[in-house]
């Protein structure tokens, strides 16, 4: 059963730069994650709010938590990633949460990093690196974040990490670009 932050609790029985090619190739079903992670993105904007979209998925495949950006409300540590780490914390096991994967549109920063590192989730697959948005920002002229762009492995260097995805790339550009008003 997926769930949202807004969805009641399930049963809990029930390299440097960020440029980091997958081990192997990433699959279909591991698009498809990232995909959805888009669509969650898409959401996120189209209610006023940064576009990141992230899923956690166990180790059967099946969505357990989803969520999409929600700091525009005021509370800058609404990112999905980190909703995810909150949630499995206080839902899953130490096992359960090492075997799960965190989907994401967008590379981890530095604080959602941390937290999964902290709660002992498993590996990280992006859509579009912190690098990808860094140079986007830049080429637009917008501001940089408030924190150091590192890369998840300069922060979690233990946690293994896939990304980006190649494919997604000009989609996940888009949203950005309209996130800050800008037409390509």
């Amino acid at each position: 059963m997926t769930h949202t932050p807004d969805s009641p609790p399930s049963n809990p029985a029930a390299s440097a730069a960020g440029e980091t090619a997958p081990d192997t190739a990433l699959t279909q079903a591991e698009l498809g994650h990232l995909r959805h992670c888009v669509r969650l993105a898409q959401a996120a904007l189209d209610l006023g709010d940064e576009p990141f979209g992230s899923l956690l998925v166990d180790a059967d495949g099946a969505v357990r938590f989803e969520d999409h950006n929600r700091v525009s409300g005021g509370d800058a540590t609404r990112h999905p990633e980190f909703e995810i780490a909150r949630w499995a914390a206080a839902q899953l096991s130490p096992a359960e949460r090492a075997a799960s994967t965190v989907f994401t549109s967008g590379e981890h920063c530095p604080m959602c990093a941390a937290a999964h590192a902290w709660v002992g989730l498993g590996r990280i697959v992006y859509a579009a690196s912190t690098a990808q948005l860094g140079a986007w920002l830049a080429e637009w002229g917008a501001p940089a974040a408030p924190v150091a762009p590192l890369p998840i492995r300069a922060v979690a260097p233990g946690v293994p990490v896939a990304g980006p995805a190649p494919e997604l790339a000009a989609e996940i550009r888009a949203l950005h670009a309209r996130s800050r008003g800008i037409v390509e």
